[in-house]
């Protein structure tokens, strides 16, 4: 069965970093395109980046392209998002999700399988 699950959120002040780690199981990152959403407090669930390794194409939102940089590491069956200059906006639940398709121009449909979430709180 595929499975994901998100990990690696916290409490940051403003400025600091954070990596997260979605660890997959179920699927190989060949066959199943990997992205990172989250969702703030009262917002819509925002697509932040993706990775397709079978279309070879990525994804990275244009309001957190300077910032967020997602990454996967096969050896480890994870996927990551490392988050630099962290802003109390970027205050939400972070979840990763897989899909068997592709990542595309946008992520409005994607989304196959969700992990559970993992709350990162940037603080002021």
């Amino acid at each position: 069965d595929v499975q994901l699950q998100a990990s690696g959120g916290g409490l940051v002040q403003a400025g600091g970093s954070l990596r997260l780690s979605c660890v997959v199981s179920g699927f190989s990152f060949d066959d199943f395109a990997i992205a990172w959403f989250r969702q703030a407090p009262g917002k819509e669930r925002e697509g932040i980046a993706c990775i397709s390794e079978e279309d070879e194409n990525t994804y990275v939102s244009d309001s957190e392209k300077d910032r967020f940089i997602m990454s996967i590491d096969n050896a480890k069956n994870t996927a990551y998002l490392q988050m630099n200059n962290l802003k109390p906006e970027d205050t939400a639940v972070y979840t990763c999700a897989a899909d068997g398709e592709y990542c595309g121009t946008s992520l409005t449909t994607f989304g196959d399988y969700w992990g559970r979430g993992t709350l990162v709180t940037v603080s002021s």
